[in-house]
């Protein structure tokens, strides 16, 4: 039986290497795959997933109204699939995920998907909690805090790589705009920048 695979990490811990290396590994074997990539997702080319290590390779975009049962399906009767990776899960929306759970388990097909679990508040993105619901294996891909304890926490920073504690939840960035830190060192900058917010006062 085919499974829902669910990577999961902080920024910057090598999500779509991961991904990239997945997918070479079922090619270099004769075996055809689909790639999935988040149409929000603007750092690289469009339809293209690249890791911060050189490598990439060109995806199918999705964004919510993307049906991902229809597009599988009409790829795997041109070329059977032995595999559908995606990147940037998080931004799946909880019925894309149903649709890839559905894959998975009525057409027998792997599903690795690959995102954040939690946005830079610490809450979870919407994709990435349906996942932890659903995936038949959860696997997290570790990075490390520059205390040297493991990261698991997304920090938003401005320009000037001042903590941000406000916003809309999706903000496409690099390292420029986030910073992987552990539990302990995330809510103190976030404590730090919701007292600087209440100093400043309502704009």
């Amino acid at each position: 039986m085919a499974k829902l695979y669910f990577y999961y990490a902080s920024m910057n811990a090598g999500k779509s290497t991961n991904l990239l290396q997945a997918d070479f590994n079922y090619r270099e074997r004769g075996m055809a795959t689909m790639l999935f990539t988040a149409a929000i997702d603007d750092r690289a080319a469009a339809g293209t997933i690249s890791s911060r290590i050189g490598l990439s390779a060109p995806a199918t975009m999705f964004d919510p109204a993307t049906d991902l049962v229809a597009c599988v399906l009409h790829r795997h009767a041109d070329t059977p699939l032995a595999c559908v990776l995606v990147d940037e899960a998080q931004f799946l929306t909880g019925p894309q995920v149903d649709q890839l759970a559905c894959l998975a388990d009525r057409h027998d097909m792997p599903i690795l998907a690959y995102g954040l679990r939690t946005d830079f508040r610490g809450a979870l993105f919407e994709g990435s909690a349906r996942l932890l619901a659903l995936a038949d294996a959860l696997v997290e891909i570790k990075s490390v805090c520059a205390c040297g304890r493991k990261a698991t926490m997304n920090l938003r920073v401005d320009a000037a790589g001042a903590p941000v504690a406000e916003g809309r939840q999706t903000e496409i960035g690099g390292n420029d705009r986030y910073v992987a830190l552990c539990r302990r060192h995330f809510s103190a900058a976030l404590a730090a920048a919701d007292a600087q917010a209440s100093y400043r006062g309502p704009a």
